[in-house]
C-alpha cells in the first residue's frame, strides 16, 4: 500500500471512530449472550418445537443468538418449575380445566407475587399495582364490576409482556363410536370431549368395555396435591373426588357434597354424601374434608396453597356438615377452591405431611406406592413412563358405566395414530401431530368421531424475568411484538388454533378482551433503539453500561 492510500485508509478509520455513524454503535454496553428457548422435544409436540423454531427465526432478526433446546416433557417440566433461577425462557402451556371456566386461577394464580416461589407464577413477574387488581377482582362479586378488573389485569399483563401470548388451541381428538356410545359423549366449554363427564358418564357400544385412551408424555406423578401437565389432571380427576366439580354449563354443581349453601358472603354450609369410603374401604368423614384443605393451607402443597389462603377457619357441625368462614367475600371460592382442591385421607396423608416438616421437601415430590382416592376409578396398577390402568369402583355414588380407563404412554403421534386405526387405542385423547392427518383418517374409517375444541387453556412463551434480559419490560416486548400469531397458529398448529392475545381464551367471551399486536420486526427494532439497545455487527448490544452478567449455557 503506497503512503497516500495508506493515509485515506487511516483517516477513513479515525473519521469512523470519532462520528457517530447510523446503524454503528460507539457507546454500547455487552453484547447479549446467547439466549435457550426450552421447548417440548420434536417427537412429543410436533406443534410446539415448529413453534419454537419461527419464534428463535424471528428474535435472530433482531441480532440475537438464539438455540431451541428440545426436552422429554418431565424434563422441561422440572427445567423449568423446580430450577426457577436457571432458565431463559420456555414454551409453555396451561390447559383447559373445568375451574379455570373462572378467570381467578389465570389472572390471580399466574401473576400474583406471592405465587412466584413455589408457585404458578413460574416466571417471577412482580407488579404491586397488579397485585392490587388481581386481589380486588376477587373480592368483586358484582359481575360487571369484576369484569373490569379483569379486563384491566389483561391489559397491564400484555403491556408488561412476561409472556408471548401464542395461541389457544383447538383440542382435537377422536373416539371409536364402535366402543363408545356417541350419546354418552360430552362436550364441555373450553375443554371438548375429553373431559371427566366422557370418561365417567361413557356407554359401552358393545363387548369392549375398556376406555384405552393415550397420552404423548409421561406422567410426572399420580398425586392429589401436585399436577404437572394435563394427563395428570385426568387421572387425578378420576381417583380423588371433590365437595363440587363444574359440570358441562360451567358451573359449579355439588358433587362429594349433598349440598353447598352460602349463609352469607363468607359463610359456607357443606352437607356431604352419606356413605362415602376411600378406596380402602375406610369412610370418608367431615374430618377428612377439613384436613383436605388444611393440607393445602401450608408450604407443603404450593400449588394449591392459593386456593386455600382466603379460609379463616372451618368447623365440623355435625357428622356430615362442615362450615366454611372466609377472611373476605371471594367471587370465585365455589368454582376455584371448593371444585378444585382434592379430597384426600387423613389417615394417608397426615403422617406423610407430618414427616416432611421441618424439610425443605414437600407434597408435590411425593408418591404414594398404592394412591388412594374416593372417586369414581381407583388405581389399579401404573407405571408412569408406560400405562396406568384404572379400575370402576362399583360402589361410587356415580360409578363409570366402563370397566376401567386405561392411558397409554405413546410419545410419538404417528404411533397414536396407527393404534386408534387398529383399535389399540379406542380414545384418542392426545393428539397433537396434524388434524388434518386424523380427519382424513375419519373419513376413510366411519366408527372414527372427531370433535375440535377451542381449549379456554393457551399456549405461550414465558420468559424468566429473574434474569437478564428478560428483566426488562422493553426487551420483552420487542420479543413479543416480533412473533406473528397468525403464523403460528397457520404454520404450527395447521389453522386448528387462534391467537392468543392474553391469558384468557375467547372461548371464555365474557371475561376475554384484547387483540394479538400486529407483528413488526421493524416495530421491535424500534421498541429496543428506544430502549438503547444497540446492533454492533449485527449482534445486539445492552444500553451503554449495561454489564452481561450471565454466561451462555
Amino acid at each position: 500500500m503506497n503512503l497516500q492510500r495508506r493515509f485515506v485508509v487511516l483517516s477513513a478509520a479515525a473519521l469512523a471512530a470519532s462520528i457517530p455513524l447510523a446503524g454503528v454503535a460507539h457507546a454500547a454496553g455487552d453484547q447479549i449472550r446467547k439466549i435457550v428457548l426450552a421447548t417440548a422435544a420434536q417427537a412429543a409436540d410436533p406443534q410446539e418445537y415448529q413453534a419454537a423454531q419461527l419464534i428463535a427465526q424471528e428474535w435472530r432478526k433482531l441480532g440475537l443468538d438464539v438455540e431451541v433446546r428440545g426436552f422429554p416433557r418431565p424434563q422441561l417440566s422440572d427445567y423449568v418449575w423446580y430450577n426457577r433461577q436457571k432458565w431463559d425462557t420456555a414454551m409453555w402451556r396451561m390447559v383447559g380445566r373445568p375451574e379455570r371456566s373462572d378467570p381467578d386461577e389465570l389472572v390471580f394464580n399466574l401473576f400474583h407475587s406471592s405465587t412466584a416461589e413455589k408457585g404458578f407464577n413460574f416466571v417471577g413477574y412482580t407488579n404491586k399495582e397488579y397485585d392490587a387488581i388481581a386481589e380486588q377482582q376477587r373480592r368483586e362479586t358484582d359481575p360487571e364490576k369484576r369484569k373490569v378488573l379483569v379486563s384491566k389485569a389483561q391489559s397491564m399483563v400484555a403491556h408488561d409482556a412476561p409472556y408471548v401470548f401464542l395461541v389457544h388451541p383447538k383440542n382435537t381428538v377422536g373416539y371409536l363410536s364402535t366402543v363408545i356410545k356417541p350419546a354418552s359423549v360430552v362436550d364441555q366449554g373450553g375443554i371438548g370431549i375429553r373431559n371427566y363427564w366422557t370418561f365417567v358418564g361413557a356407554e359401552p357400544a358393545g363387548s369392549v368395555k375398556d376406555i384405552i385412551a393415550n397420552s404423548t408424555e409421561a406422567l410426572n406423578s399420580i398425586n392429589p396435591l401436585y399436577i404437572s401437565g394435563a394427563p395428570d389432571s385426568w387421572i387425578t380427576e378420576l381417583v380423588w373426588d371433590r365437595l363440587m366439580r363444574i359440570g358441562p354449563d360451567g358451573l359449579a354443581k355439588p358433587y362429594a357434597a349433598k349440598s353447598v349453601t352460602w349463609v352469607d358472603p363468607t359463610t359456607l354450609d357443606v352437607v356431604l354424601r352419606p356413605d362415602m369410603k376411600w378406596h380402602d374401604g375406610k369412610p370418608v368423614t367431615a374430618e377428612d374434608v377439613i384436613f383436605s384443605y388444611q393440607a393445602t393451607m401450608g408450604d407443603k402443597a404450593p400449588m394449591y396453597k392459593p386456593f386455600a389462603t382466603n379460609i379463616a377457619s372451618m368447623e365440623k357441625t355435625g357428622p356430615d356438615t362442615i362450615r366454611f368462614k372466609l377472611k373476605e367475600p371471594n367471587a370465585s371460592f365455589l368454582i376455584s377452591t371448593i371444585a378444585k382442591i382434592n379430597l384426600i385421607p387423613k389417615h394417608v396423608w397426615e403422617p406423610i405431611l407430618q414427616g416432611m416438616a421441618g424439610k425443605t421437601e414437600n407434597a408435590e415430590s411425593y408418591q404414594e406406592q398404592q394412591p388412594i382416592g374416593s372417586g369414581p376409578f381407583k388405581v389399579a396398577r401404573f407405571k408412569l413412563n408406560e400405562e396406568i390402568v384404572l379400575e370402576r369402583n362399583a360402589t361410587h355414588w356415580s360409578a363409570p358405566k366402563m370397566d376401567r380407563f386405561i392411558l397409554r404412554i405413546v410419545p410419538n403421534n404417528e404411533a397414536s395414530l396407527g393404534m386408534l386405526k387398529r383399535g389399540e387405542l379406542n380414545f384418542l385423547s392426545d393428539y397433537r401431530g396434524d388434524p388434518k392427518l386424523l380427519l382424513d383418517l375419519a373419513a376413510q374409517q366411519k366408527e372414527i368421531q372427531v370433535a375440535s375444541t377451542v381449549d379456554m387453556g393457551l399456549r405461550f412463551v414465558g420468559h424468566n424475568l429473574r434474569r437478564q434480559p428478560f428483566d426488562d419490560v422493553a426487551f420483552r416486548q420487542a420479543l413479543s411484538v416480533a412473533i406473528n400469531r397468525n403464523l403460528m397458529a397457520q404454520a404450527a398448529w395447521n389453522g386448528f388454533a387462534v391467537p392468543a392475545s392474553s391469558m384468557i381464551s375467547p372461548a371464555l367471551p365474557f371475561w376475554h378482551t384484547g387483540t394479538p399486536p400486529k407483528a413488526s420486526i421493524d416495530e421491535a427494532k424500534s421498541i429496543l433503539k428506544k430502549a438503547g439497545y444497540e446492533l454492533v455487527g449485527g449482534k445486539l448490544h445492552y444500553p451503554n453500561g449495561k454489564k452481561e452478567t450471565l454466561q451462555p449455557e
